[in-house]
């Protein structure tokens, strides 16, 4: 019966005469017409006048070409920043005289005027998503236009507020859930893709598995991020005995540990406003309270940029890649290696030291670990637990990682003391096996022989921040 009201649901929400509103022709608006919606909208008075303004200028938003969007986004960089003579009277009477007064009144002044507008247009029904889908569609343009940086920075600082956790909802998302957040969670797996809605209930209707999502109420139904779990008696070194259809559910009272084995960002033009840090350590606290037997909390990750950065290490002229390594690499591009089990255990011999080094020691520009995954759970505090060779044998993690995964391990107690050594000393938190891996690998030296490294200009290195 309710796979039937599942259906229902869905059907209704396709139907939705949201849906199948006319479309609206473009209309060719001038670039004088935007310059003076936007200064209409700057300067109206009174909330009714701003939120009329807001839908207006939104309305036309939605018609305009990339070209005309493009203008719009390159006004607001040039044309809506602080006011010059204002800031510059503040900081004159702050450094006349320093006090709270005037310390207030330089910080109103230097804030972007186009900070205000994003406020208005945030007032108006629909108006917080449009701005997440205007901060995506900056990223495109970035590159061309390094300029609007201004613009994604104020965005970016806004929606840390807007989107903090005080103001974020955890649900958990079962087969009870609307259809119209099930479908969601189907399009945006972005890890291990959901094949159809039997997949989809064999993640989320059985005991022991489970799916959280956090959501904010101005965005309605619509997930932020969301975490997949497995319930299970030991840590996993393979993704298949998780996801196979072929496996007897246990007894969540029988588990002890937690598997976080897929955790997806739905919303792209919220790239930079970190969610999973919260989201991990909030699911974790609720199921140590709801199932007391779980005593170890782990990830099984990707490593997303492993065979790259392999791939740029083997092609340096001094590289800790040997050449029976260079010549192996060449034997992995095929999807069946690992059926060749003298050719599976080469790579493993060969591969697995190197990986344990870019986990542990290789840096992106920045001089943050250059896994981006890897960053992401160092920084929220996990330790590197266990690589896992052959873990995924999937086309795309074969080509992005040879088919390793690796275990992140969450122990609550430990969680702060890792992130501070981690952000404050760039201590990687890993066990002894692995740093015992590394010891033969020698691009260590090399890049310390080379000097440090030479950041990128503001633009680009944001760009390459923007693409990770």
């Amino acid at each position: 019966m309710r796979q039937t009201s599942v259906l229902d649901d869905l059907l209704s929400a396709i139907t939705d005469n949201r849906l199948f509103r006319e479309r609206r022709r473009p209309k060719r608006i001038s670039r004088a017409d935007l310059a003076a919606m936007l200064a209409a909208l700057y300067s109206g008075q009174g909330e009714a006048s701003s939120t009329e303004r807001a839908e207006e200028f939104l309305r036309a938003y939605r018609d305009l070409d990339s070209a005309g969007r493009t203008f719009v986004y390159r006004t607001l960089a040039t044309d809506y920043g602080p006011e010059p003579d204002a800031l510059a009277a503040a900081a004159k009477a702050y450094l006349d005289k320093p006090s709270e007064t005037n310390a207030k009144a330089l910080q109103v002044a230097a804030e972007p005027r186009r900070v205000e507008i994003f406020r208005r247009l945030n007032l108006v029904q629909g108006g917080t998503q449009a701005l997440v889908a205007m901060r995506l569609e900056l990223f495109a343009r970035l590159a061309n236009h390094p300029e609007l940086w201004t613009v994604d920075d104020d965005l970016r600082r806004l929606f840390q507020a807007w989107f903090n956790r005080g103001f974020l909802l955890l649900r958990e998302i079962d087969w009870q859930t609307s259809a119209a957040i099930l479908e969601k969670i189907i399009r945006y797996e972005a890890v291990h893709e959901i094949q159809d809605w039997e997949d989809l209930r064999r993640r989320i209707d059985v005991p022991d598995r489970r799916l959280f999502g956090f959501f904010h109420p101005r965005l309605g139904d619509e997930p932020l991020i969301f975490v997949e779990v497995a319930l299970t008696e030991d840590v996993p070194t393979a993704i298949e005995p998780i996801l196979t259809d072929k496996r007897e559910p246990i007894d969540p009272q029988a588990a002890t540990t937690a598997v976080f084995y897929s955790i997806s960002n739905c919303q792209d033009g919220l790239r930079g406003i970190s969610f999973g840090s919260f989201l991990i350590k909030q699911v974790a606290d609720d199921l140590a309270r709801e199932l007391p037997n779980l005593k170890t909390f782990v990830t099984l990750s990707p490593v997303p940029g492993f065979a790259q950065w392999l791939r740029e290490e083997a092609a340096r002229p001094t590289s800790a890649v040997d050449e029976p390594t260079r010549l192996l690499l060449d034997s992995l591009d095929g999807p069946d290696w690992l059926d060749d089990p003298a050719l599976a255990k080469a790579a493993e011999t060969a591969l697995t030291p190197l990986i344990a080094y870019y986990l542990t020691e290789a840096k992106d520009a920045r001089g943050r670990p250059a896994d981006p995954v890897a960053r992401f759970h160092l920084g929220n505090g996990a330790r590197l637990e266990q690589i896992n060779f052959a873990a995924d044998r999937a086309p795309g993690a074969l080509a992005t990682a040879h088919g390793y995964m690796v275990n992140y391990r969450y122990i609550l107690s430990d969680v702060e003391r890792n992130h501070e050594a981690f952000v404050n000393e760039g201590k990687v938190a890993c066990i002894n096996a692995v740093s015992r891996l590394t010891r033969g690998v020698k691009v260590a030296e090399r890049d310390a022989a080379a000097g440090p490294k030479q950041l990128p200009p503001p633009a680009a290195e944001k760009a390459n921040a923007a693409a990770s």
